[in-house]
């Protein structure tokens, strides 16, 4: 029994510590090798959600910027006279009431209207144009501001407008300002043929005169993309020639086809628009700035059960898919905002500013004074009273005519008339 107590002793006071002992660092080994997979882990998810996150703000940084302009510009040509024309003239107000709604200001439309129906003697309702029977939508409005009116919508005009070779005279409203960031808008409406555009029935554009208008801005850094539509027949013709890069190309109809007018008015007694540009015009009234609306869904407004004629289009030339290009690009004025949550450290490049500051200051005061011209005394040459001029005596010149004179005339009326004169 003395050999199991100490025994048992030896047991209970060896197996205590050590079954205690050596369950806790077995623990904390277990929960540490285990901890580590799970650690490394979290951060692989941690770093893969970031470079997501990271991958999805680019795309859309990239997205939002995609389109690479920075102003909206629109040049909008009616090349028609005369009342039985007065769908011609509602085209284009259409277009260009649609516009100034999207964003655009009147200081980036270029108008040109070739008559003016609004104050047309036949027009019964005066300072008005409808594009809608029974008199439902003017598209004339209250500030219509028509850049280039009647006779001054000429050929000439149009290219010097699209090329900027306009005299230094010309007014700032008359002048397309556009730059190598402006995405133009070039809307155009009136009688035409197989490659040819009338302007007011006297002369005529021709599809390859347009299309070297188009690489003199290109090449003059005019414009970063163009969107031309011409409501007018065999209008496909005039984008045929086309060969400078970033344009995109719409037509009321096809080669061999004509554009045909819609809605007679009997209170007017004419045709109130074109049926391509009326139903352009309800497709633009679905759009509002905000709209993610593309250029393939622009293709599809008028088909031919609708139009009659034939609409064409040509993107061969346009760097961009039709379907990642709004309708805003063209046809609006959204302003791109970028919003950052980063930190920007002005105060360096304040210090590096006060120091060049001082540093021009101390040369500054190592120079030479400069020594000026005193002002002429402005207010006092103009509030002085004029100085008298002084009295010169006569030259030979003078007194030897004066004498020639006298002596002609005693000659004439002799001694016997001095009774007369005295």
């Amino acid at each position: 029994m003395a050999s199991q107590k100490p025994a048992g002793l030896l047991y209970g006071t060896a197996s205590a510590p050590s079954g205690a002992g050596s369950l806790k660092p077995a623990n904390m080994a277990v929960t540490y090798s285990l901890s580590r997979p799970a650690a490394a882990l979290v951060a692989v998810l941690l770093l893969s959600f970031g470079s997501v996150a990271a991958r999805h703000i680019e795309d859309q940084a990239e997205q939002f910027f995609r389109s690479g302009h920075t102003n909206n510009w629109a040049v909008l040509v009616c090349t028609s006279r005369f009342w039985f024309n007065y769908r011609h003239v509602a085209n284009t107000l259409s277009v260009y009431r649609s516009v100034k709604r999207l964003g655009i200001p009147d200081s980036h439309i270029v108008l040109m209207l070739a008559d003016d129906m609004a104050c047309n003697p036949r027009n019964p309702k005066p300072a008005t144009v409808f594009s809608h029977k029974n008199m439902e939508l003017n598209v004339y409005g209250d500030d219509v501001e028509v850049d280039y009116r009647s006779y001054e919508v000429t050929v000439e005009n149009f290219l010097r407008v699209l090329t900027g070779r306009i005299p230094p005279s010309t007014p700032r409203s008359k002048r397309l300002l556009s730059d190598d960031r402006s995405n133009i808008l070039i809307y155009m409406t009136g009688h035409g043929g197989n490659g040819f555009l009338k302007f007011q029935d006297s002369e005529e554009i021709t599809n390859i005169e347009l299309a070297d208008a188009f690489e003199q801005m290109w090449q003059k850094r005019r414009y970063n993309e163009l969107l031309f539509i011409i409501d007018t027949c065999q209008g496909a013709s005039m984008y045929e020639r086309f060969y400078s890069p970033n344009i995109m190309a719409l037509a009321s109809s096809q080669v061999g086809e004509d554009s045909l007018s819609h809605q007679p008015d009997p209170a007017i007694g004419v045709h109130l628009m074109d049926r391509y540009t009326f139903y352009v015009l309800e497709f633009l009234e679905e759009i509002n700035p905000a709209s993610q609306t593309n250029m393939n869904d622009l293709f599809q407004v008028c088909p031919k059960s609708l139009c009659v004629s034939t609409p064409g289009h040509r993107t061969d030339l346009f760097q961009r898919d039709p379907k990642n290009v709004l309708i805003t690009d063209f046809f609006g004025s959204v302003r791109k905002v970028e919003i950052t949550t980063e930190t920007i450290n002005l105060q360096q490049g304040s210090e590096i500013m006060e120091s060049s500051y001082k540093e021009d200051q101390m040369d500054e005061e190592l120079m030479e004074p400069l020594k000026y011209a005193e002002q002429l005394p402005v207010a006092q040459i103009i509030h002085q009273k004029p100085k008298l001029k002084d009295w010169h005596p006569p030259g030979g010149f003078i007194l030897g005519l004066w004498a020639l004179i006298i002596m002609v005339f005693f000659k004439t009326y002799g001694i016997k008339h001095m009774k007369f004169i005295f």
